[in-house]
This record gives C-alpha cells, sequence and structure tokens, in this order.
C-alpha cells in the first residue's frame, strides 16, 4: 500500500498536458496551424503516457525539459511526411522496399508537366473529341517489342490478372508445378487464377515437367498454356522444362494460345555469370502471344504493368471490364513514355537502373575511398573506416543468386556505439540512410548512392557517429 502511495505521489509530479502544450506553442514564431497543434498535442500526450510508464516502473520522472524535448522531436516526426525520400546504400538496385527502380530528372520533368495543368490524357487533338489513355505508349511499346498491339496497366499482378481474365475465365489454364511460384506481397499465382475465374491445371512435378505432360493435359476445357518465368528463385539439378518454342509449336497445333509472365521484363541483353535474362523481343519472336512484365524493374522505369502480344487478344483485353479497374494513370504515362522513347533512341542504358547495373567496380572503389578520406579529415581515429571488396545485388526478384563485383566503405564506431545503433540513427536520421550490417560492420555501398547524395550521406553518416 505504501508502495503505491509512493508511485501516485510521482504521478502528481508529471506535468499537465496543458501546460507543456501551451509551452511548445509559445515557440512557435506564430500560431500553429490547427493541424500542427493537434500534432503537438498527441506529442505531448505520447511522451506523458511514456513518462508514466517510467515512473510506474522506476520511481522516478524525467525533467521538465526532457519532456519538452522529447515532445518536440515526437511532433517533428508526426509532422513529416510518411512517404520520403530515403538514400540507399544497400546495394541492392531493384530495392522493392525502397520504391525499386529510381527515374531520372529528365522523366520527372515529363511528370511534373502533366501533374501540375491539364493534359491530353484521354483527349485526340487532331480529331478534336475524346481519344485514349492507351495511345500514349502502346505503339512505342509493341515497337520495341516487336509485336502487333500492346497495352499498361498498373502492375505486373494487373497486367497477369487481366490477361487470365479474358483468356481464361470458366476454362482451364494449364501451368507447370515447378512455375507455381509466390513473389513478394503473397502474391501467389494459384490464388491469381483463382481470382481471375481460370481453372488451375497443374501437370508435371516440382522439378521435371516434359512436353508430354502438357500434351495429356490438354482437353475441350482448355484455353490457355502459361508458362511463368521464374526470376525469383532458381530451380537446379535434376530439372527439366519444355523450351518455349515446344510449348508454343504444342500449343498453336492444338488452337490454344501461350501466355508468359515474364516478371522483370528487360529489353537490353544482360547476363551474369550463368543467368541470362531473357528480353521481351526474344520471348515475342519466340511466338508467346501474350507476354506480360514490370515497368520498373529491369525496363527501369515507373511502377506499371506492361502487355504485348497478338492483337486479338490485347484489343479483347482492352475491352475487359476489369481494365478500367487496372488502368494506369497519367503521371505513370508521362514517365512511362519518357522511358520506352529513350530505349527506342538508343539510350536505354542511360537510365538511372542501367547506370547502377553496369558501374564499374573500380569507379565504385574511388568513391568509396573518397568517402573514407573526407569522414577520416574529422572523426578521431577510434572510429575504424574501411574500403572492401563487396557484392551488390540486382533485386526486385529479378536475376536470382546472381551479384555485382562492388566495393563498400566498411564502418565499425567506437565504442560504446555499437554497429546496430549506428545502423538505427541512420535510418532515423534526415535524409534517412538505409545500409546493412555484414562482418561486424556498417557497409555502404556507393553503387546504389545517386552521385548528387554523396554530401548528405557523409553528412548523416558523420552526424550519426558523433
Amino acid at each position: 500500500m505504501a508502495l503505491d502511495e509512493e508511485r501516485q505521489a510521482v504521478l502528481r509530479r508529471l506535468p499537465a498536458v496543458k501546460g507543456l502544450l501551451d509551452e511548445l506553442i509559445a515557440e512557435q514564431a506564430n500560431t500553429p496551424h490547427p493541424i500542427a497543434t493537434v500534432w503537438l498535442h498527441e506529442a505531448v500526450t505520447a511522451v506523458l503516457d511514456q513518462a508514466r510508464a517510467e515512473a510506474l516502473a522506476h520511481g522516478r520522472i524525467p525533467e521538465r525539459s526532457t519532456l519538452l524535448a522529447r515532445a518536440r522531436e515526437e511532433a517533428r516526426r508526426r509532422g513529416t511526411p510518411h512517404l520520403r525520400p530515403v538514400i540507399n546504400a544497400t546495394g541492392v538496385a531493384i530495392h522493392t522496399n525502397l520504391g525499386r527502380s529510381p527515374l531520372p530528372e529528365e522523366v520527372l520533368e515529363a511528370v511534373s508537366a502533366v501533374a501540375r495543368q491539364y493534359s491530353t490524357l484521354e483527349y485526340d487533338l487532331v480529331r478534336g473529341r475524346r481519344g485514349s489513355r492507351h495511345s500514349h505508349v502502346d505503339q512505342l511499346l509493341a515497337r520495341l517489342s516487336g509485336a502487333e498491339a500492346a497495352m499498361v496497366v498498373n502492375n505486373n499482378a494487373a497486367a497477369v490478372l487481366l490477361a487470365l481474365s479474358t483468356l481464361a475465365r470458366g476454362r482451364e489454364a494449364i501451368v507447370s508445378r515447378g512455375q507455381l511460384v509466390e513473389i513478394g506481397g503473397s502474391f501467389r499465382i494459384p490464388d491469381v487464377m483463382a481470382l481471375s475465374g481460370a481453372v488451375l491445371r497443374e501437370v508435371g512435378t516440382t522439378n521435371k515437367t516434359h512436353l508430354s505432360d502438357y500434351e495429356r493435359a490438354i482437353s475441350e476445357a482448355t484455353a490457355l498454356i502459361v508458362k511463368v518465368h521464374t526470376s525469383n528463385f532458381r530451380l537446379i539439378g535434376f530439372t527439366a522444362q519444355p523450351t518455349t518454342d515446344e510449348l508454343v509449336a504444342l500449343a498453336h497445333r492444338h488452337g490454344l494460345p501461350v501466355m508468359e509472365d515474364l516478371g522483370s521484363g528487360s529489353l537490353i541483353p544482360f547476363r551474369l555469370g550463368e543467368w541470362e535474362e531473357p528480353t521481351v523481343a526474344e520471348v515475342v519472336q519466340a511466338g508467346v502471344d501474350v507476354v506480360t512484365f514490370s515497368g520498373d524493374k529491369l525496363l527501369g522505369g515507373p511502377q506499371a504493368g506492361l502487355v504485348v502480344g497478338r492483337r486479338e487478344y490485347i484489343e479483347a483485353m482492352k475491352k475487359n471490364p476489369l481494365a478500367r479497374a487496372v488502368r494506369v494513370d497519367k503521371m505513370t504515362l508521362a514517365a512511362l513514355e519518357v522511358v520506352l522513347r529513350w530505349y527506342w533512341e538508343g539510350r536505354g542504358e542511360e537510365l538511372t537502373l542501367w547506370q547502377m547495373l553496369k558501374a564499374d567496380p573500380v569507379q565504385l572503389r574511388r568513391r568509396a575511398r573518397r568517402w573514407q578520406t573526407a569522414l577520416r579529415r574529422v572523426l578521431p581515429p577510434d572510429h575504424r573506416l574501411s574500403v572492401e571488396e563487396d557484392r551488390s545485388e540486382v533485386g526486385g526478384g529479378s536475376m536470382p543468386g546472381t551479384h555485382l563485383p562492388t566495393y563498400v566503405l566498411a564502418v565499425s564506431p567506437a565504442p560504446p556505439l555499437s554497429v546496430t545503433a549506428l545502423e538505427e540513427r541512420l535510418r532515423a536520421g534526415d535524409p534517412p540512410v538505409v545500409a546493412r550490417i555484414a562482418k561486424d560492420s556498417l557497409r555502404l555501398d556507393p553503387r546504389t548512392v545517386l552521385p548528387h547524395q554523396d554530401a548528405a550521406l557523409l553528412g548523416a553518416l558523420l552526424a550519426a557517429l558523433r
């Protein structure tokens, strides 16, 4: 009982919410906006709740100045936009959690132009009447892929869903068991098939599927043969799959279309070690009737689902009522048109993603050494800084098991600061820096740090170490 009274006495010494709130408001140069006042009130309440828990646990409360400082920081955090830029120092180029492929300035200018004023989104200037949003990039995309027609939706999952719904709703779609993949966010091919209304017909085994398995599965109920490119895992050992040419020949012999979910969808030949990513044009030339892929992976553009293939199937997809639900917006179309034009003009490798993927390790080492030299001038020697050989990743579920040679700046902070605490400080900084920990050091890979971010990165690291 005495202990409870003692704790109650401690709790009574906590300042009132209104008192702290009034002090914070008084600090503002002008009367804060009502929304800012709400954030201040929520921040003060959260800080006092935390102080109350500390008082009950330890029998003491922080100083009033400490509570005010905490409330200021909490209010700043609440007032900061949740979706914000970060510096990616992980070395993962297509980082799904960090927004995948970054876009160059020229692309952003096109987005800004159509976002801040009216545009020809669905207006035909030549005819002076309603147009189609499909017209902005479809012809360009078809030319680049060698397909008869093309369309764009909001992401590749939507492209797969729309294709299946259009081509196989209420009928069977044949897929190898070795291709029933799951990608990020629990996106599973069987689940998408069920949602589309197509009936999944599995053939073969996990490691081996033969052409004869497909042939035996074909019946009057069959609408489609589906091939899923295993872009996010590798199946090695005792394995077998029919070639695309064999699948196409079989399907067309039975009057069936073939659809391939290519996933990453590169327009440029790219090989890492034994892994060579098929280009969209190669798949189209093999006779695949419908090909779906992403805009923000190896294409290096904005998030979008791209579909190319036979005109009759693409036109049917455009008329599907589901197409409106998954249609792409004007800003994505503006960005995608510039990206595709760069490819058409032979400038695809100038895109930010390809600059990262093809960066020379020698140049990366020089850049990491420049970081090291700049930091050594101002940091005490007990913080260990070294430039070490390492490996970057393509990321985004693309080219699994492959790595890009790189050099990193490895930072081992002086005690009592731990590597984990340093990583947390960098994430909490402004701008936030996302790095990785390996071999008891924080590792910063210049491959994925944009050139104009060097000064900001070093400033954030310096602040975190101090």
